[in-house]
């Protein structure tokens, strides 16, 4: 074999482990807040994951987990809530319990 066939299979092996070590970049899901619903209402996200609320009504609401976490999102604007913890959450508007959302976090 020539050398430089060898030098280029090992370059090869080299960047597929190095790929394959590289963790997935964290997302951000948005989830839209319109005529009083979460739209997705389920949401699949991993941990490190940021979870970005848009409003497009023109009144408050918020995404609160009971016994857990609250997010206030302004009418008209975004806020969001990185994921650090694995697990299925079930959340609501304080202002409008009408509206739900799921979060289904994988490791």
């Amino acid at each position: 074999m020539r050398p430089y066939a060898l030098n280029r299979r090992l370059w090869i092996a080299c960047l597929a482990l190095v790929v394959a070590a590289t963790p997935a970049a964290a997302e951000t899901i948005q989830v839209t807040i319109d005529k009083l619903v979460f739209s997705p209402a389920t949401v699949e996200a991993k941990v490190g994951d940021t979870i970005e609320w848009v409003n497009k009504d023109v009144f408050a609401h918020t995404a609160t987990v009971k016994g857990g976490w609250e997010v206030m999102i302004p009418p008209k604007k975004s806020a969001s809530l990185t994921l650090s913890a694995a697990g299925a959450v079930d959340y609501f508007c304080r202002f409008h319990p009408n509206m739900k959302g799921r979060l289904v976090v994988a490791p």
